[in-house]
């Protein structure tokens, strides 16, 4: 059985500036578009703004819940899965992903940066978290910005 390209989008939840929230939009409608299947944390902020472009285009996009009730997704989620895992569902988020976009910047995005980083997946980082070594040397995230940039670049990585 073949299954679809799977990308993570994740991003900061709760408030977030409408300049980031328009982007990870276009990112959602954008993965769509190509027949990808999106993949977030479920919650609101950054991952809804993914869901709803992503849902809008005629895709299909699984949300990983922190909490032991599939309800609490936000209301774009095609698949809304508990994980009762809290941040700890943020490994799961990349493991069930091809390849990581990431949008603005909280703890838990960061965590998912290094996570896929090290598991060797692609990462393109949208407006947000630069990282440096602990000689201060920049680590070579791939950064984008725009929406179709990070697609396009995140697209190219993977063949």
């Amino acid at each position: 059985m073949s299954r679809p390209l799977t990308i993570a989008v994740s991003g900061t939840g709760g408030e977030v500036a409408d300049e980031l929230l328009e982007l990870a939009r276009e990112v959602g409608a954008l993965l769509a578009r190509d027949g990808v299947l999106v993949v977030t944390g479920g919650l609101d902020g950054i991952m809804a703004a993914a869901a709803q472009g992503a849902r809008e285009a005629g895709g299909e996009v699984v949300g990983l819940l922190p909490g032991d009730r599939s309800d609490g997704g936000n209301e774009h989620l095609s698949v809304a899965l508990a994980t009762g895992l809290g941040q700890m569902r943020n490994a799961l988020l990349v493991n069930a992903a091809d390849g990581l976009i990431s949008v603005g910047g909280s703890w838990g995005t960061l965590s998912e940066i290094a996570l896929a980083t090290r598991a060797g997946k692609p990462v393109v980082c949208l407006r947000g978290w630069t990282v440096t070594d602990a000689d201060g040397r920049p680590l070579p995230l791939v950064v984008a910005d725009t929406a179709a940039e990070a697609v396009a670049v995140l697209r190219n990585a993977l063949g």
